[in-house]
This record gives structure tokens, C-alpha cells and sequence, in this order.
């Protein structure tokens, strides 16, 4: 399925052609528009999707709510499976465990990482992922356990 990172990498060579992938990613999960990500890399193995720090995502105290940067974090690991599984393979997550090390004060960068050689047999697939503030500071980090199987034959 190495089609999300050829489509990535025609898109964003245009102008605006980022932002068009980041719509498509919100059209075909749209839960994923709450956090408005914007893809910034996509490609075997990794992914980075930005997220805006603004009012519908803050919790009781003003910082990134924890549930947000998650959403962040599982729409990174979504286009890091879609460039990395092979076509002969489908995936599905299967758990996440995420420690939060810092408040997120600032815009995210969310950044998942995942060895590509890991997709080619079924099991479970774990994904590293961490939310990166505008400073450097790590705010959640932890890993999305993918569960990787066989696509079914035509019939």
C-alpha cells in the first residue's frame, strides 16, 4: 500500500498540495479532523503529522488535552501502516500505551516510527510514537501496537 506515500510525494511537490493530502486524510477517517493534522511526512517506516494547539483541543488547564495528541499520534501511525504494509497484507491497531511526560503548551509535531521489515509477516507490529512540542520537548510518548494479517484472496 506504498500508495498514501506516492500520493504524498506528487502532492506535496504542488503548492498547497500538503494541505489537499491533509483533507483527503480527514475525508476517509473523519475523526481525525478534530485535531486539523497536517501531514508533514509520510513514508515507509515514518510519519509526521503536525497538530494546531487551539482552544477545541485544550483541557481544563489549557494545555493540549492527552486524547487530542492521541488522535494525533494513531493518524501518524495510520499513514506510516498505509505506506509500509505490503499489498499482500492488511493492518488494524490493536492497543496503545502512551506516557505523558510533559504539558503540551505549544503546536505538536506527532512523529510515529516503525521498522519496515516488520510488516511482511502477520503478528503484531509495534509503532514508536511521540508528540513533540515547538522547543523540543517530548509531551507523550509510547507505542501502537498493530495487529498485521494476510489480506483475503478474490473469491
Amino acid at each position: 500500500m506504498v500508495e498514501a506515500a506516492k500520493a504524498f510525494g506528487r502532492l506535496s511537490k504542488l503548492p498547497g498540495g500538503r494541505w489537499v493530502f491533509s483533507r483527503i486524510l480527514v475525508r476517509k477517517a473523519p475523526y481525525f479532523g478534530t485535531v486539523r493534522p497536517s501531514v508533514r511526512v509520510v513514508e515507509r517506516g515514518h510519519a509526521e503529522v503536525a497538530l494546531p494547539k487551539r482552544r477545541a483541543v485544550e483541557n481544563h488547564i489549557g494545555t493540549f488535552h492527552v486524547i487530542a495528541v492521541c488522535n494525533g499520534l494513531e493518524a501518524a501511525m495510520g499513514l506510516l501502516a498505509e505506506a509500509t504494509v505490503p499489498a499482500s497484507m492488511r493492518w488494524i491497531p490493536k492497543g496503545m500505551q502512551v506516557a505523558y511526560v510533559a504539558k503540551g503548551k505549544t503546536d505538536l509535531l506527532c512523529v510515529a516510527d516503525s521498522d519496515p521489515d516488520d510488516w511482511h509477516t502477520p503478528g503484531d507490529v509495534p509503532v514508536q510514537v511521540k508528540a513533540v512540542d515547538t522547543e523540543g520537548t517530548v509531551v507523550v510518548e509510547g507505542t501502537i501496537t498493530v495487529y498485521v494479517s494476510e489480506r483475503p484472496s478474490d473469491r
